[in-house]
């Protein structure tokens, strides 16, 4: 049996403002916006060629047995591309502050690109949740 990670929740304070950035600015699929029941609200977008979606959720009380995240709270989540330079090239010309490429070098954290799989970029949505851009070598079907 497959275990598939196929949605993350993002919080966020505004959903339409957040829907706007992932869809628009950083060109993510907007898959689904509804009104799952009085008051609640699902957004759900998805990076382009990802099996993995992001949801934004508002007026959803937690899941039992889960803890609720504070918009801007969530660092660390990694996309990986083929080209670093174009993808940043393409969310900077879509308004997104992106870091510049850097790499891990003899000192520490340098800028430029590095060698296979050691170049990332990180930019925040509009509440300060974090994401981490590396370059992969291939698509994942060919690795």
């Amino acid at each position: 049996m497959n275990w598939t990670l196929e949605v993350v929740p993002v919080p966020v304070t505004d959903i339409d403002r957040s829907k706007e950035f992932y869809g628009e600015k950083c060109g993510f699929t907007v898959d689904l916006d509804d009104e799952v029941a009085p008051g609640m609200r699902v957004v759900q977008v998805t990076p382009p060629g990802s099996r993995c979606s992001i949801t934004m959720l508002g007026g959803m009380p937690p899941m039992p047995g889960t803890k609720e995240m504070s918009p801007g709270t969530l660092h660390g989540l990694q996309l990986c591309v083929t080209d670093i330079e174009a993808a940043r090239e393409r969310l900077v010309a879509r308004g997104v502050d992106v870091s510049p490429v850097m790499h891990v070098g003899a000192t520490g954290w340098e800028e430029g690109k590095g060698e296979t799989w050691n170049s990332f970029m990180t930019f925040e949505d509009p509440d300060g949740n974090g994401w981490v851009v590396q370059e992969a070598p291939s698509e994942l079907s060919e690795r």
